[in-house]
């Protein structure tokens, strides 16, 4: 029987798109020179060389799939489980991304000794030596007794040494640096990094354990490699960093047993990565005398409120174009809730650059942060302060009106707890009953919102 014939394909590296042939745009996702040539693809489905001797799986009824009542692995970590969803899920594959020195082995080495004596943990290095990982480990004071450590970077004797040990869960560090005998290429390449996934995802469904996979990013601060990556794992995600702050957040992507764009904050110290309890605290500088130009903002970060402060600067345009400048929150955003201020509340900032910044280093994504940030600027424009004890939230619609956002009930009393006295909602989020010491005004446009403040 004459032997089948591979051929070669040209694959994204952003989105996983294959091609019969070279091409400078990818039909996938439109990007341009995205497109790497993978040679002998027709050998990569295979499952000779892959060092897994599992059994042939079944097919079964959903009703008689049976529920654990213990399905998840609790950490210890409570920042960390949050961000998972309540643990780890037996059988699922991790992968987090970060910045380089964020903290992303320092936080699974963390994990790895604590969860090494109940469930067993294999942590493999493709970056480090053990030594280094022996070093760091004393330098935290974790424990080392029950952790077991490899430094392997194919993913043939990953799997054999996780089918020996048979531990409850397996770190790779770094993904990038895998490779696998089935296919060509060079570490960190598309091809590559899609077959060794693939390998460890087959690996962890059928053997029952957790696989935590570290991830690099690219200049632009997204997970390096193809995009077709993060549809292939259950969980990802991001360790992002200020370079001025020593606090770390965890934030979820994705995720199919819990809450996305979950939220977990930790405090780089020299024993490692510490939990913050009550990260509304962090993000609130409260001293001094009020400025003009600050608002503190309740927004929901997966299934928790948190409080943060947005300081926005207007000062005449020092060029012919008036800039928009941005930190923790979208450029993009800025420009069209400006417009909005100009057209619906006759405050027009044309000749003067905006400059807005959300405290701690926290990336605001949720649109409850419109109003808030639209208040603030007026605020710095007309060099009014607002209160100490007031707080704003809403989302901001191209016609002027204010909209309700989810969990306002909610965000109305985290800020009470936390003293504030006056709160600025929209009318549907107007609470049902009075809140002890919180006074609430409801608004239903931008301009009776800016009227309510600047009469």
């Amino acid at each position: 029987m004459a032997k089948a014939r591979q051929k070669d394909l040209w694959v994204c590296r952003d989105c996983g798109a294959e091609h019969a042939k070279w091409q400078g745009q990818c039909t996938g996702c439109g990007e341009w020179n995205t497109l790497e040539q993978v040679i002998g693809a027709g050998s990569a489905g295979g499952r000779r060389g892959s060092g897994w001797t599992g059994q042939q799986s079944t097919v079964t009824r959903l009703a008689e799939v049976g529920l654990d009542a213990q399905t998840r692995i609790v950490t210890g970590m409570k920042e960390f489980d949050r961000v998972l969803g309540g643990g780890l899920v037996p059988g699922s594959v991790l992968l987090m991304g970060g910045n380089p020195g964020a903290g992303k082995s320092t936080l699974l080495l963390q994990v790895s000794c604590e969860l090494a004596e109940r469930i067993g943990v294999l942590y493999v290095t493709g970056e480090e030596s053990l030594q280094q990982i022996a070093m760091r480990a004393r330098r935290l004071e974790l424990p080392r007794d029950d952790l077991k450590l490899a430094a392997e970077t194919r993913v043939e004797a990953i799997i054999a040494h996780a089918l020996r040990e048979r531990p409850g869960m397996v770190v790779v560090d770094s993904v990038q640096t895998l490779q696998t005998e089935a296919v060509e290429g060079a570490p960190g390449g598309v091809t590559q990094v899609r077959e060794a996934t693939a390998r460890l995802v087959r690996f962890a469904k059928e053997a029952g354990a957790v696989v935590v996979l570290v991830g690099h990013v690219n200049k632009e601060g997204g997970l390096a490699g193809p995009k077709v990556l993060e549809h292939m794992i259950d969980t990802f995600m991001m360790l992002e960093d200020a370079s001025d702050s020593r606090f770390r957040t965890l934030r979820g992507h994705k995720n199919r047993f819990g809450a996305v764009n979950e939220l977990g904050v930790f405090a780089m110290t020299d024993r490692g990565l510490k939990e913050v309890a009550n990260p509304s605290a962090i993000f609130l500088t409260r001293d001094g005398e009020p400025a003009a130009g600050s608002l503190v903002v309740v927004v929901w970060e997966g299934t928790r409120p948190l409080l943060v402060e947005v300081q926005a600067l207007v000062d005449d345009a020092q060029g012919a174009h008036a800039r928009r400048v941005t930190v923790g929150f979208e450029s993009n955003r800025l420009a069209l809730l400006l417009a909005v201020l100009h057209r619906h509340a006759d405050i027009g900032l044309g000749n003067q650059d905006v400059f807005v910044n959300v405290v701690g280093g926290v990336r605001v994504v949720e649109t409850a942060s419109d109003l808030p940030v639209l208040l603030a600027v007026v605020s710095s424009h007309r060099g009014r302060p607002l209160p100490r004890e007031l707080f704003a939230f809403g989302e901001v619609g191209l016609s002027g009106e204010v909209r309700p956002v989810p969990n306002g009930q909610e965000r109305l009393r985290e800020a009470a707890k936390h003293g504030f006295t006056r709160a600025i909602c929209p009318f549907g989020n107007k609470p049902r009953e009075t809140i002890p010491g919180l006074e609430v005004r409801p608004v239903r446009t931008l301009s009776e919102a800016t009227e309510a403040l600047f009469p």
